[in-house]
């Protein structure tokens, strides 16, 4: 477990990482309302929709791991991070499955701080070399805190398509993924 102090507030959080099957039912819930209130509008307005049940099953996957920010004084969720190691046309990344953080949160380095274990966690996983995310086109303040931690869209993103009747049809998400250098058997590190 580490620590974390609100910059503005001086407010003490812990993070801790946590295997999904090690929260509980009231933890993985609070982690669902962050998701339901920072990005609902998101999936409302895509065409994946939002289908709660769908997303609480992809949130309980075995193989996912959390990065949760707790109020030291309440235990409160604030924000938290999944990912999980996996492959992507068969090369080995971490894959970014959330990052979402209370409101008041937004903007204070917390964001960055936990897209740092990500990449913190493939350096340390030989063979990865890369860490991936998948962002919605409508989210364009999430898309610039991306490319400003050095994401940049992979060769893998759908590209828009041409039907039959010459309709183009664009997705409206982009896959996104950053480079780490591996850090086993590095001597400086």
């Amino acid at each position: 477990m580490t620590c974390w102090t609100h910059p503005q507030t001086g407010a003490e959080h812990s993070i801790r990482l946590a295997r999904c099957n090690a929260l509980g039912n009231e933890e993985l819930n609070a982690c669902f309302r962050l998701i339901e209130q920072t990005s609902r509008d998101d999936y409302e307005n895509s065409t994946a929709k939002w289908h709660a049940p769908r997303k609480l099953k992809e949130m309980r996957s075995p193989d996912l791991r959390y990065i949760v920010v707790e109020e030291a004084h309440t235990g409160t969720i604030r924000a938290f991070t999944s990912l999980m190691p996996t492959f992507e046309e068969g090369q080995p990344v971490i894959y970014c499955y959330e990052i979402h953080l209370a409101p008041e949160l937004q903007g204070t380095g917390l964001g960055s701080l936990l897209m740092s274990f990500h990449a913190t966690v493939a350096a340390n996983l030989p063979p990865v070399t890369k860490v991936m995310l998948t962002c919605f086109l409508s989210n364009q303040r999430a898309l610039g805190f991306y490319r400003k931690l050095g994401f940049e869209k992979d060769a893998i993103s759908p590209e828009p398509r041409t039907l039959r009747g010459g309709t183009t049809v664009a997705p409206d998400y982009v896959i996104m993924s950053k480079t780490v250098r591996s850090r086993v058997g590095d001597s400086a590190g």
